[in-house]
């Protein structure tokens, strides 16, 4: 049930409990018992409303930031993730492979903000060595979502 419940509330977490538990054939009260154990778990680490904040008022700018760190020994890399994603303006931090060791997403207000981020406190941490940083211009998908209008093809049928 655990599997079926995680690939429900994946593309739809607003899902009805009630709903829920009708389509996996199982009773509200044990639905709520695996959702509450499975947070309580941290196999669910949160509910989120993904926004497209370009059609609102709201100036947010997003960057990409490479990261390259010296791990710290006995402790690796996870003593300065977590130093960086308890920064407010951090909103993921990733250990990947290549050519840096970390990629921080952030938001900011402004550019000016997200530049002051990465020189006044990330790139002034002891371990950092290198950053690079990467504006996103424009989101076209986000967590599986689309979210950019089709354009509409307004082009004349031609017959033969």
């Amino acid at each position: 049930m655990r599997e079926k419940i995680l690939t429900f509330i994946e593309k739809n977490s607003r899902i009805d409990l009630a709903e829920l538990a009708v389509i996996l054939g199982e009773d509200e009260a044990a639905v709520m018992n695996e959702l509450e154990a499975m947070e309580a778990e941290h196999v669910i680490c949160g509910y989120h409303t993904l926004i497209n904040w370009d059609k609102t008022s709201i100036e947010k700018v997003s960057a990409l930031i490479e990261v390259s760190v010296a791990p710290q020994r006995g402790q690796g890399f996870d003593k300065i993730a977590e130093r960086i994603y308890n920064y407010s303006e951090v909103n993921a931090v990733y250990l990947i492979s290549g050519s840096y060791d970390l990629l921080v997403t952030l938001e900011g207000k402004s550019l000016r903000d997200a530049a002051q981020f990465v020189s006044d406190k990330l790139s002034t941490l002891d371990s950092v060595l290198s950053t690079k940083t990467n504006f996103i211009l424009k989101k076209y998908k986000d967590h599986g979502t689309v979210m950019t209008e089709k354009a509409k093809d307004e082009r004349m049928l031609m017959s033969p």
